[in-house]
């Protein structure tokens, strides 16, 4: 079944099972109350993190798993990457009309506790995220309990404007805390290009200065890479990918973000690294990292982690994307009957850049 929900009806694509397809379903739209905002969904990317979500579970590494089923009730809509139109508004609501385009930031929190507190709601125990914990873009229609969490993407492509609020928004964050060493980054190297790491070189200009490298073990990414700004590329799936690296940056890469997550690319991440350098690992592919401790002290070197982004740094990233554009990212465009294929293309890894659901589509 296809086509737009008759009436006053939503459609959606609902995780019903884990490890289940998605179903479609027909529901009440939600009325909003309050503060909260109705957005009519144009356009909603689909995320490594809803592959995890739809399993239930991370893999941690030695047969261990980190259960995700808590939190939320099935059927659960998913898709945290939303843009769409202002249709409605609860009493409450200001600062945005009925008929204007916003971009989502997802990462809501509960807004009562310390981490909320200090601007930090993506990190929040309690969180009410968007297609994490509550119904999110897989749908024609999507319920926003804040205005604050809505943002002008000026003249962006709605299709574009929807990735900023994940696989954007998540590059910026980890470049961020590139650029805020103390010491001058000279060569960053970008491990995995998928939505994220692509959108990452597409930022880094914006964000630090530095001569950027690309680590895949795609070809057709690496090629990909190379039209959009790497100064050089490396097959990660080479034995001497990592000396390759620090051959070529005369002793190693300042910093690396590993936007994969898995034990392969966070060694190939930390080979490369100089004396004193720093990985940040993004991606949630999942495993274990195995390391030797001594080597920290002996080179100095850092690790640490970043998770999409604080709504301050949405707050810049959507100032620099209004000023400059939106990362150039390959756009996958889908209808939104095709959320379950688009999902299965993406485990498959046969999705170039980002897939891009489109309710109005069919």
């Amino acid at each position: 079944m296809s086509g737009s929900a008759p009436g006053n009806s939503m459609r959606s694509y609902q995780l019903t099972g884990y490890r289940a397809p998605l179903e479609r379903r027909d529901d009440p739209r939600p009325e909003p109350a309050g503060d909260e905002v109705l957005l009519a969904v144009e356009a909603c990317g689909v995320c490594h993190s809803d592959l995890h979500l739809a399993d239930g579970y991370f893999d941690l590494g030695d047969g261990r798993r980190l259960d995700l089923t808590g939190g939320r009730d099935l059927p659960f809509t998913l898709g945290h990457e939303i843009a769409g139109v202002v249709v409605a508004r609860g009493p409450g609501a200001a600062g945005v009309a009925v008929g204007e385009r916003r971009v989502v930031y997802p990462w809501i929190g509960c807004g009562g506790c310390a981490t909320c507190d200090r601007g930090d709601e993506h990190l929040c125990a309690a969180p009410r995220a968007l297609g994490i914990t509550r119904a999110g873009g897989f749908a024609d229609h999507v319920l926003v309990p804040h205005a604050r969490y809505l943002f002008d993407a000026g003249t962006v492509a709605v299709t574009r404007a929807a990735t900023c609020a994940c696989s954007g928004l998540t590059a910026y964050g980890a470049l961020r805390k590139v650029a805020a060493q103390p010491d001058p980054v000279r060569h960053l190297l970008v491990v995995g290009l998928g939505g994220v790491g692509m959108a990452a070189l597409c930022l880094a200009p914006s964000v630090v200065t530095a001569d950027i490298l690309a680590a895949d073990v795609d070809a057709a990414r690496l090629e990909a890479a190379r039209g959009s700004g790497a100064a050089w590329t490396v097959d990660a799936g080479a034995a001497d990918a990592a000396k390759q690296v620090r051959r070529r940056t005369g002793g190693g890469a300042s910093a690396a973000i590993d936007f994969v997550g898995s034990p392969q690319s966070a060694a190939l991440a930390l080979g490369a690294l100089a004396p004193g350098g720093t990985l940040v690992v993004v991606g949630l592919f999942g495993g274990a990292l195995r390391l030797s401790l001594p080597l920290l002290p002996l080179k100095q070197l850092t690790v640490r982690g970043s998770y999409v982004g604080s709504l301050a740094e949405m707050t810049e990233l959507m100032a620099l994307v209004r000023a400059r554009g939106v990362p150039s990212l390959p756009i996958d465009e889908r209808p939104l009957a095709e959320a379950q294929t688009a999902l299965d293309d993406l485990r498959a890894g046969g999705v170039l850049g980002r897939a891009v659901l489109r309710p109005g589509a069919g």
